[in-house]
């Protein structure tokens, strides 16, 4: 302004100069008009080219410090977590979903003292330079393995457009968090492998035995009734294979549906005991109950719950032989405050035991502890996954206690209901 001030006095004086010329000095009139035309001129132009330029500096250097109210409200309704950046890489704003999901970015700071990988920060790079939008991935290892996947797109108001020289106001960073959806893919494509692996086995051997009675041990009953046996038991296995497959198949489909029937959690343990008690003298176990003599009512399927203790029962039989007993118990537990509880019913043996590093896993399709007692017994691997999903369909838990040595206990956690809490439990559904 202090310049722009001088260079209008310095027109004055000029102008007064030339006055004084044509009076004094005897200027011809002509030539004095044309001079004063073009002092005239720059007075008008200078101000006006001096403001443009200035105008394009201050775009070009000094971009807008914040966003303005709009975008704000414009990324806060987005479902993803969005951040704001300027050219310099600085974040200008962070929606809440980004503030929950990575609070290490803050207002003010660079996008990259909370986001490092490299691939989003050159992303960045280009698009804040003048470039198009992105979109990148990249994979975490700690502290879970997660996946991500960012947009990167220039922001340009509009009466910057042609002052900024391509390069935009801001940038919006987009992230999507694809971890739950690589997951669903691997345990797809593990699902797919480990059922022909289970598949493929009974098969190869079905296989080879009936080679061997169309060849060799075609006049040979001994061998012929040897293989037979085994061919019937290894078509059993795939039955059992594919009644699992299909039952898991069903619950999923349903795992959404909330039931409203009614089951007596007592009634079913001594209905399964009693089905299991053959199973059990096979393996040199005795089957004991400890049941309360009310009824344990919950809300739930009878089918499907018969179905998860059908499991556990029969699991403890086989796996636990060496403790040669197996006790089912029950007990309600309320906490302070609570109505109703909850029905705590246990499976216990006194076999070996289950390593820690094991426990989490037992619920996964197809998991088998390796020891010598699970390649005796040939079980699916989809008994205490079709448990989990029938639980979790009924708003229910599992819990696995064991030690090596110290047997195992399985306990069935489910919301206790009678005539009492009935009310309770159906507002709350």
């Amino acid at each position: 302004m202090q310049r722009l001030f001088a260079l209008r006095w310095l027109l004055v004086v000029l102008a007064l100069m030339l006055a004084g010329g044509v009076i004094v000095h005897d200027v011809p009139l002509d030539h004095a008009v044309v001079a004063y035309a073009l002092i005239l001129l720059l007075a008008a132009i200078l101000p006006q080219r001096r403001a443009l330029v200035m105008a394009r500096r201050a775009a070009t250097r000094a971009p807008t410090a914040w966003p303005d109210t709009g975008m704000k409200v414009a990324v806060d309704a987005l479902p993803q977590p969005c951040f704001i950046i300027d050219r310099r890489g600085v974040t200008r704003y962070v929606n809440e979903i980004a503030s929950q999901r990575f609070p290490s970015v803050k207002p003010g700071d660079p996008l990259s003292f909370g986001l490092r990988p490299p691939a989003l920060l050159e992303a960045l790079d280009r698009v804040s330079g003048g470039g198009s939008a992105e979109r990148i991935s990249w994979g975490e290892k700690v502290p879970t393995e997660s996946w991500f996947e960012a947009h990167i797109a220039p922001m340009q108001l509009p009466q910057s457009r042609s002052a900024a020289g391509g390069a935009p106001n801001f940038v919006l960073v987009s992230v999507r968090d694809l971890s739950e959806q690589h997951r669903l893919e691997r345990m797809r494509a593990d699902f797919v492998a480990n059922a022909s692996h289970e598949l493929r086995t009974p098969l190869a051997s079905l296989t080879g035995f009936i080679e061997t009675l169309q060849g060799a041990a075609r006049e040979d009953p001994a061998a012929r009734d040897r293989f037979l046996k085994i061919m019937q038991e290894q078509a059993q296995r795939m039955g059992r294979l594919i009644d699992d497959l299909l039952s898991l198949s069903r619950i999923e489909l349903k795992a959404h549906v909330r039931s409203d029937a009614r089951a007596d959690l007592g009634e079913i343990a001594r209905s399964v005991a009693e089905a299991l008690r053959p199973v059990a003298a096979e393996q040199g176990v005795t089957l004991e109950l400890d049941l309360p003599e009310d009824p344990m009512t919950v809300v739930g399927e009878r089918d499907e719950l018969v179905q998860v203790l059908g499991n556990l029962v029969e699991n403890a039989a086989k796996y636990g032989m060496e403790g040669e007993r197996v006790l089912v118990s029950c007990s309600r537990e309320t906490a302070a405050g609570e109505r109703g509880g909850e029905w705590r019913l246990s499976v216990r043996d006194w076999g070996p035991g289950i390593a820690a590093k094991h426990l989490p896993r037992l619920t996964e399709r197809f998991y088998r502890v390796e020891d010598a007692s699970s390649h005796l017994m040939k079980g699916t691997g989809l008994g205490l996954a079709i448990v989990k999903h029938i639980l979790n369909r009924h708003r229910a838990r599992l819990e696995v206690k064991s030690a090596p040595g110290e047997g195992a206990t399985f306990t069935i956690c489910i919301r206790a209901q009678d005539e009492e809490t009935a009310p309770e439990i159906a507002a709350a559904q």
